[in-house]
């Protein structure tokens, strides 16, 4: 039986859960979805993405998340490049998109509809829940379920969509219990379990956390968004034992008065999975200290999946480690000549997790294969192992800054600059300087209402790293730009310095 599901006020039983993405792949099958097609999904945190997920692996349709932060030319993009045939959103976001939903997309509006937002015509879209409680569950052919179709911008380009082949029916039960092993090793999600999600699912890992606990756990609890105290408060009260959080989550979470993080019972909880950016190791010792030996690092990416994970003990032993790989998982590191890299040198990290069906980019197989290397793939990131195979990484290969000949990591600086009081969040990166060729510079995202001077930044920043390592400049914006998948965009903030210049390193 599928978790039962908590949101806000909302308790929905598992039988319900279940049943509704029952009727939802029924409805999708009468507007005329095939095995394969995609559904565009364009919600904030809602319970409705259980209905998605659940109507896609009984269908065999995709789902595709999209940033309800986006623009309505970045939606078009995804809209037109994923080759949605549905798109369900939020009611209030679809009047800026009437323009761009390409015509013959059906739209199903949750929480009501608003007039002429079906594009090309001056009817509604289509109320979702009086829609759906119509609907007859699925009666169609067993299929190969699907999940979601991921978007990453990789470093360059527009997002690729990850496109992961359809497992056949008769190696099903093999590849789920070779993935289910992964899932416990790397995120947590045991049948059973009590889960909390409180990241976007816009993002790939909360959606992969969720498509699991769904399945597995006896109770998942779903926030609007992420609030430190209230995901304290929802550990006592729903006895949670497995969370997804990550690094900027546990800096924010450590910012809580002493007197708050004292007044909640976290007793219960027995994995704290994490992905999508390196933990510092100075954060994740301050994790461990507060809630045990429970928080687990993992490498991992919507192409290649769940590649290693590190346990406490790692962090304890090797500070700073993503962990050694997962069942079956291979990594390697490789020189610019594609050779092997000794213990301890620094290459691209190439890797690979057989317990995920391969994937193509989705309208771009030629950048696909332009990352594979003898059946492992490459997402840039710098890295190496040590003599023990603990995986280390660096930083992108695009994000590395060369001053004066030295090598420069930003993300070892920004894990110190957003432990600074008041920072929300912050970007490192190089930008052209005459003597050295580029210099290091910072940006800031403060916190509502904190005040952020500058120099006291980088007065703070030169106790606590070498001096090459210390921005010369920092400036402060509202807002920190992001890009098609919801993560920061460095890119657009360096290219800005960039511009008209041509890149001597």
């Amino acid at each position: 039986m599928p978790a039962d599901l908590w949101f806000e006020s909302l308790h929905r039983p598992g039988a319900e859960v279940l049943a509704r993405g029952t009727h939802l792949a029924g409805g999708l099958r009468r507007l005329g979805l095939q095995e394969g097609d995609v559904v565009a999904v364009l919600l904030r945190n809602d319970p409705v993405f259980a209905d998605v997920i659940f109507a896609c692996r009984t269908a065999g349709t995709y789902y595709c998340p999209i940033n309800w932060h986006f623009t309505a030319e970045e939606v078009r993009f995804l809209l037109e490049d994923s080759g949605a045939r549905v798109l369900i959103a939020h009611a209030d976001l679809l009047p800026a998109l009437r323009a761009v939903v390409p015509a013959g997309v059906a739209v199903l509006a949750v929480g009501g509809t608003h007039p002429g937002t079906h594009p090309g015509t001056a009817a509604d879209a289509i109320d979702y829940e009086p829609w759906l409680a119509a609907q007859t569950p699925y009666d169609g052919p067993r299929v190969a379920p699907r999940g979601h179709l991921a978007y990453t911008s990789g470093t360059t380009g527009r997002p690729k969509g990850v496109l992961r082949e359809a497992v056949p029916l008769d190696q099903l039960d093999d590849q789920l219990t070779r993935m289910r092993s992964v899932v416990a090793k790397a995120i947590g999600v045991v049948p059973g379990c009590r889960a909390l999600m409180s990241a976007p699912l816009y993002h790939s890992a909360p959606g992969v956390f969720i498509q699991n606990a769904l399945q597995m756990a006896e109770r998942l609890v779903l926030t609007p968004r992420f609030d430190a105290e209230q995901v304290l408060a929802l550990v006592e009260e729903h006895r949670i034992d497995v969370l997804y959080l990550v690094p900027i989550m546990y800096v924010r979470l450590l910012k809580l008065p002493a007197e708050v993080r004292a007044r909640y019972d976290l007793s219960s909880i027995r994995f704290v999975a994490s992905t999508g950016s390196p933990c510092a190791p100075e954060v994740k010792r301050a994790m461990i200290e507060w809630f045990g030996p429970v928080i687990h690092e993992t490498y991992a990416s919507s192409e290649a999946g769940m590649i290693t994970v590190a346990t406490p003990e790692d962090a304890a032993q090797r500070p700073g480690t993503a962990g050694r790989p997962v069942d079956a998982a291979s990594v390697r590191i490789l020189d610019e000549a594609g050779q092997p890299c000794a213990p301890g040198e620094t290459g691209l990290v190439y890797v690979r997790q057989p317990a995920y069906p391969d994937f193509t980019y989705l309208n771009n197989d030629a950048a696909r294969r332009a990352i594979d290397r003898e059946g492992r793939v490459t997402l840039g990131d710098l890295g190496y192992l040590d003599a023990d195979g603990y995986l280390f990484i660096c930083d992108r290969a695009s994000d590395m800054v060369i001053s004066g000949g030295v090598n420069i990591y930003p993300a070892e600086i920004e894990h110190e600059l957003v432990r600074y009081p008041g920072v929300a969040d912050c970007v490192v990166f190089g930008v052209p300087d005459d003597e050295y060729g580029e210099r290091l510079h910072g940006v800031i995202e403060p916190m509502p209402g904190a005040e952020i001077v500058p120099a006291a930044v980088i007065d703070w920043l030169k106790a606590r790293l070498s001096g090459f390592k210390v921005p010369r400049t920092i400036e402060i914006t509202a807002r920190l730009p992001r890009d098609e998948t919801g993560k920061l965009a460095k890119r657009r903030l360096r290219d800005q310095h960039w511009a008209g210049r041509q890149r001597r390193v």
